[in-house]
């Protein structure tokens, strides 16, 4: 069997679409198979840094930067809506897994909008953590709506308050958490 971060030719040609057209410094990427392949290594290895990345993709910090800026450009953002629509023998799904975990360690770049595009396509192999660890946004804009004038029972405001603190999710999850989440 193939290496999980081996690309092949129709999933490749599936992902290219979704990827910009040039580097945002306007030129080509040299190898840009290579370099998402990279990505994806790195994705299933989350205990590893960059810089043990294996000499044959390339130098870790552009394959980094290049990440760094796929983020940036929205891309897993738009990989994950292009998996949420296509059907169950498109090609994409095939390194579905892969994808997801890609979105795991863009997470703390791609923010809040991220998480959110990510808990509203119920794509949950793609959360960082635990769901009830990290924030919420569908529940802190259903918080913000709740008028104030129907915090008049007692215990309202304190449940309240424990709601809002689960809404943000918590500042710092364990490593141990966050590898061990599937």
């Amino acid at each position: 069997m193939a290496s999980i971060t081996t690309l092949s030719d129709t999933t490749y040609a599936a992902l290219i679409h979704y990827l910009p057209p040039h580097a945002p410094q306007g030129r080509r990427t040299a190898d840009l198979r290579l370099r998402l392949e990279a990505i994806f290594h790195m994705a299933h290895h989350p205990a590893h840094a960059w810089h043990q990345l294996p000499e044959h993709f390339g130098r870790p910090n552009t394959v980094a930067r290049f990440f760094r800026r796929l983020t940036h450009a929205g891309t897993w953002h738009r990989l994950l809506k292009a998996l949420a629509e296509s059907p169950p023998n498109h090609p994409l799904r095939t390194i579905q897994h892969a994808i997801c975990r890609v979105c795991r360690r863009a997470a703390r770049l791609g923010g809040l909008p991220l998480l959110a595009l990510i808990r509203r396509l119920d794509l949950r192999a793609a959360l960082n953590g635990p769901p009830w660890l990290l924030p919420d946004p569908a529940l802190a804009a259903t918080l913000h709506a709740i008028p104030l004038g129907s915090l008049q029972t007692p215990g309202a405001l304190q449940t309240l308050f424990r709601l809002s603190r689960a809404a943000l999710g918590r500042a710092r999850i364990p490593r141990s958490v966050r590898l061990s989440w599937p």
